[in-house]
């Protein structure tokens, strides 16, 4: 099963919104993000950072950053490279229809990890007073919006279900690879004809993009690689004089 443009019926029926949630957003939140992040690291570098509540309360953080995160990245490296790797190169391996099978366990199992871990970050970051106090509105914003987006995307997993042929897998993969060619009106269409749920958690997903920059979320750009190369840092125990 190939990636199969949309039929000029499907370009004729686009409204409006379906062309600039779909196929015009994506690149405004890519030019936000990318400008933001710029400015941010040229105007605002000490807040580049997540600013952990650790020290404040360790109550349920250990265990719930690490089931988050272990979550969160395999939920992401799943939808880069599935959305992203053209059919041609894996159709020899796996078909299409065992892809979204696969999909949906792996991203169903890594979704309910990350679902228990933003669970007690959650009750972390709105009912202890002294981490509430200290956490900024975007903090609890854009908790509150990737809980939602989890969400959204493990009741997907529903809708995937009653159609296991990968066609709906395919549509999806394509809309992502014409934007990434710079097709906007052929990825609109696709998007047109996928379920309600989908087109939800991708327009939500296209505004978490656009949103990080200005969040906690910049992290997500960083990887402090320069350790690797630093010098070893010699630490001596002062003495009685």
């Amino acid at each position: 099963m190939n990636v199969v443009p949309p039929s000029y019926e499907a370009l004729a029926n686009l409204n409006w919104l379906q062309v600039f949630l779909f196929g015009i957003y994506p690149y405004i939140a890519l030019v936000v993000a990318i400008l933001g992040s710029w400015a941010r690291f040229d105007l605002s570098q000490y807040s580049w950072k997540t600013s952990s509540s650790q020290m404040l309360q360790p109550k349920y953080m250990r265990v719930g950053s690490n089931l988050f995160h272990i979550g969160i990245i395999t939920v992401l490296l799943g939808h880069l490279f599935g959305m992203l790797t053209p059919h041609f190169i894996y159709e020899n391996f796996i078909s299409a229809a065992h892809k979204q099978i696969l999909a949906v366990v792996v991203g169903g199992i890594a979704g309910v990890v990350c679902w228990f871990g933003m669970v007690l970050l959650m009750i972390r970051r709105f009912t202890d007073p002294r981490i509430s106090n200290t956490s900024t509105f975007s903090d609890k914003l854009v908790l509150i919006l990737l809980f939602i987006q989890l969400n959204l995307g493990l009741l997907s997993i529903f809708t995937s279900m009653k159609h296991l042929d990968g066609a709906t897998m395919m549509n999806l993969a394509g809309w992502a690879q014409d934007i990434t060619m710079l097709r906007p009106w052929q990825a609109a269409a696709r998007i047109n004809q996928a379920d309600l749920i989908y087109q939800i958690h991708m327009a939500l997903g296209i505004t978490l993009v656009m949103i990080f920059p200005f969040t906690r979320l910049i992290h997500i750009v960083s990887a402090p690689i320069w350790y690797l190369g630093r010098r070893y840092q010699i630490v001596r125990q002062k003495t009685a004089q």
